[in-house]
């Protein structure tokens, strides 16, 4: 009887072990780091430099490397983007775009934000770098420049995949810079509800947000591979604690460590520290061309041999720009005052009885003083080439903004067109007299071409707009 009771024993332990164990193995593993955001100092680590899924802290530097783009002029908070099939079709968290439909660059960032969206996550990807592995390439050159050196990305939103890593260190990293190299952002990491453009959506984040004195972010993160992680962030005074957790065990418990930790850190950071902010990279990248789209060929009268290509190291200078508008701006005037007097003498002579041949207005005063024109004899004699051309199928166009005279609008067309020969160079010229003023634009543009010539101006601070067609 006692062997047997003693047999029983025996079996119940072995079972409980093995049951302790399997649910050990089965746990996401446990990571923790504590800084004082002022310095970067270490206020507490445990396991801090082991490589784990990051999950959704992914979107982190996903938004980081978007706030980078948008800085370099590659693209503005208003720029449309067009939503992929590959965006739409992400795993929840999304936010419900469909393939196809076009949204405002703010709208795709405040719902990766606040909401976790991992369709959103993807369509910033593939509007900053053309595709989404292009982009998590450029998400781990700038981890390395961040100085996140164990760190690999392989997607914009943090699904777990092969070789898709991060550390509690790198990511703690990555949350200060976010605070101190983009603070015009950083305010989207504690709104609690936000408009993402389609529907209002909640943040992941407001458990944390509503309870913990001081909580302004930043990023919640979740897939059963890496279990519940968050980098956050609490202010109060002069002090700032960046505490983060990979692996908790549930929302509830990562919110009551995440909490502890920020305790533990405005314990141990000093009241007063000099502020010393990460220094932000320079991360060298190349601009995204848009896929050329190939159209049929337009039979269009020229009135000279085309242009070759245009060398990128024999740019018009801004002097030569100058000379030619104020050139082509004195012709204008001398045409329209041409005009008039033609106009006056034929109806003096027509009240006299006499035969008048009609007058005849240019089609285009700027076109016809640009064909007056002498060429300028700068550095290097340069030829303008003008073409009567037609939109051949192509519908878009840009608006460079309204302006209180015609010939303000007409001036600035002709000086914009000569600074982006390259995109420019097959647009239509047009003004039209709005209520509010004189709009500058350029039409007959394909898609591809309007958004390329507006990234590039808006890059040189230029007002611009794209709009489809029948806008």
């Amino acid at each position: 009887m006692v062997l047997r009771l003693l047999s029983a024993v025996r079996f119940g332990l072995v079972i409980l072990v093995v049951s302790a164990w399997s649910g050990a193995t089965n746990a996401a593993p446990y990571a923790a780091l504590v800084i004082d955001a002022r310095t970067g100092e270490v206020l507490h680590a445990r396991n801090a430099d082991t490589r784990l899924h990051p999950a959704s802290l992914t979107k982190m530097m996903t938004l980081y490397v978007t706030f980078d783009a948008i800085r370099r002029g590659e693209l503005t908070l208003d720029t449309k983007v067009k939503i992929s099939r590959k965006a739409a079709a992400e795993q929840p968290s999304k936010l419900g775009l469909k393939a196809g439909q076009r949204i405002a660059i703010r709208y795709l960032i405040r719902a990766a934000a606040v909401k976790s969206a991992n369709d959103a996550a993807t369509a910033l990807g593939e509007a900053v770098a053309g595709s989404e592995a292009a982009f998590a390439r450029r998400m781990t050159a700038m981890a390395k420049a961040l100085g996140m050196t164990n760190t690999t990305f392989k997607n914009a939103h943090g699904l777990t995949e092969n070789g898709h890593l991060s550390t509690a260190r790198d990511m703690t990293t990555l949350g200060r810079h976010l605070i101190y190299d983009y603070p015009q952002y950083y305010n989207l990491f504690s709104r609690q509800t936000t408009h993402a453009g389609v529907r209002q959506v909640s943040n992941t984040n407001r458990r944390l947000l509503q309870n913990y004195k001081g909580a302004d972010g930043i990023k919640t993160g979740y897939t059963r591979a890496a279990g519940f992680n968050l980098v956050a962030s609490a202010e109060r005074g002069n002090e700032r604690v960046i505490a983060t957790v990979f692996g908790g065990t549930s929302t509830a418990a990562r919110n009551a460590r995440v909490a502890e930790l920020l305790d533990m850190g405005f314990k141990r950071a000093p009241s007063r520290a000099k502020l010393s902010k990460p220094e932000r990279p320079n991360l060298v990248t190349t601009p995204v061309e848009p896929k050329v789209i190939k159209v049929a060929p337009t039979i269009t009268a020229r009135r000279s041999s085309p242009r070759p290509t245009q060398r990128p190291d024999r740019a018009p200078s801004e002097d030569m720009l100058l000379a030619i508008v104020e050139s082509v701006d004195n012709n204008v005037s001398q045409a329209r005052e041409e005009v008039a007097t033609r106009a006056a003498q034929s109806t003096q002579l027509a009240s006299a009885g006499a035969t008048v041949t009609p007058v005849r207005r240019p089609r285009n005063l700027v076109q016809a003083a640009i064909e007056t024109t002498e060429p300028l004899r700068k550095p290097e004699p340069r030829r303008i080439i003008t073409r009567a051309s037609t939109s051949g199928g192509r519908h878009w166009s840009i608006s460079l903004g309204n302006y209180t005279t015609r010939n303000t609008a007409e001036r600035l067309l002709l000086k914009t067109a000569l600074q982006e020969i390259g995109t420019l160079d097959e647009a239509l010229r047009k003004v039209v007299n709005r209520p509010r003023g004189w709009e500058a634009n350029f039409v007959g543009l394909s898609q591809d071409k309007a958004t390329l010539a507006c990234q590039r101006l808006s890059a040189r601070g230029h007002d611009c707009e794209v709009r489809g067609p029948g806008a």
